[in-house]
């Protein structure tokens, strides 16, 4: 059996899917270690999963929730180079204090998520296999496929490979700081320099996307997988009144675990489907007080925390800022979406929305009353939507999820003990 580390950005959407990738393989007789700082350990214990602590020299316990809500008073652009500051200090501290953690618990394999790239290189040093998991949505550093960022739809235009080429190159240059950090300790390390943020240099890589939710990407090399979302019962409880559910239409409202303060937007979807024949459901993930709450117009079922999949199967439109794991657990239920896409990879995940026909995608700067109104009422009397979706949770089901995953992590990592040992 082998022990594995996880190495992932502190945020829900990432920690949790990593989390049931965690248990699938604990399951199976294997140990799993979440290396983080020391405000994640209760979350990290929750999931069941061991817990060891980094950054306990240059990390202010508490600090992380500050972070969170600063990062909320941005959108877009501006969240990004908020994010760079955060994320460098991050890569700092796995940098420094990770090939330690790994060596005095006995790590054996690394499961490394995308969005932490300095992840590959501690495990490059320590010369451990390891995995690239896209917890979110999966990055292609190629000119072919728009940037992750960006609400660009793919295309075989010429024109748009030069363009997609220069937004990666800024992409590159607006995360110098991190590149810095990664260099400075790959140079100690003496590893080549790591060029591109977010490329994937893993022999193994795994994305919970399904393959239909990609852009027709010609050439995919073998080593990516796709294989669904990554779920299983976690440990962590969270109740609904189910009893309060009306019989009417379902609207399941949901902004994630970080951009769930954004009152305005709540009280927007309240007022769009204020008025309509549907039940609108939010959950807000203690982002909204209970004055905020009170303030949305209409009669909203609003709680802070639901069981997302056990509503999506009641629920027959899904709202969402485009986190990949609300759309991926709408689509599992075949639930059509309206994204409202806010910063990070949300653009590009609208994208493939409107790409996958699957809902109606309406950029921040164009939300309005009227507007969001009429994209609900469209998706709701198109069945088409429906349909569509109804197509992915077949896809997901097929994908093989969670289990399938952990199969192509136990093969990666005894190709790679195989390979060392000849």
């Amino acid at each position: 059996m082998t022990h594995f580390g996880i190495i992932c950005p502190p945020y829900p959407g990432h920690l949790h899917p990593l989390s049931a990738l965690g248990r699938e393989l604990q399951g199976r007789g294997h140990r799993v270690t979440i290396l983080h700082i020391s405000d994640l350990e209760a979350k990290i214990r929750s999931e069941g999963l061991e817990y060891y602590p980094i950054g306990q020299t240059s990390y202010q316990p508490g600090s992380l929730a500050a972070s969170f809500k600063q990062l909320t008073q941005f959108s877009e652009i501006e969240a990004l180079r908020y994010s760079v500051d955060f994320c460098r200090h991050m890569t700092e501290i796995i940098c420094q204090d990770a090939p330690a953690a790994i060596r005095s618990i006995g790590i054996e394999a690394l499961l490394v998520d995308q969005l932490e790239p300095e992840g590959q290189s501690v495990a490059q040093y320590l010369d451990l296999p390891f995995i690239c998991i896209s917890s979110g949505q999966t990055i292609h550093r190629r000119s072919d496929v728009p940037p992750f960022f960006t609400p660009w739809t793919y295309s075989k235009a010429s024109w748009t490979r030069l363009r997609n080429a220069v937004a990666y190159q800024i992409l590159d240059w607006s995360c110098q700081p991190i590149l810095g950090v990664i260099n400075h300790y790959r140079q100690r390390w003496k590893l080549p320099p790591y060029r591109k943020i977010y490329e994937s240099i893993a022999k193994t890589h795994i994305s919970q996307q399904p393959a239909a939710f990609e852009f027709p990407i010609p050439d995919i090399p073998g080593r990516f997988h796709y294989t669904g979302p990554f779920r299983n019962p976690s440990p962590r409880l969270s109740t609904f009144p189910f009893t309060q559910l009306t019989g009417q239409p379902l609207i399941y409202a949901s902004l994630g675990s970080v951009q769930n303060t954004k009152q305005e937007i709540f009280h927007c979807i309240a007022a769009a489907c204020q008025g309509l024949d549907v039940q609108l459901v939010i959950a807000h993930g203690g982002g909204l007080s209970l004055e905020a709450i009170r303030a949305l117009p209409g009669s909203p079922l609003v709680v802070e925390y639901a069981p997302q999949l056990d509503v999506l199967a009641k629920a027959s439109l899904t709202i969402t800022h485009g986190g990949m794991n609300t759309v991926l657990d709408s689509l599992s239920c075949g639930v059509p979406l309206v994204a409202i896409p806010i910063t990070f990879e949300q653009p590009g995940t609208g994208a493939r929305i409107r790409w996958t026909k699957t809902g109606e995608v309406l950029a921040l700067s164009r939300l309005q009353v009227p507007t969001l109104q009429t994209a609900i009422q469209r998706v709701l009397a198109d069945s088409s939507y429906s349909q569509n979706a109804l197509k992915f949770q077949t896809a997901i089901q097929q994908a093989g999820g969670v289990k399938r995953a952990a199969d192509i992590v136990e093969q990666a990592v005894g190709a790679d003990r195989i390979a060392q040992a000849a």
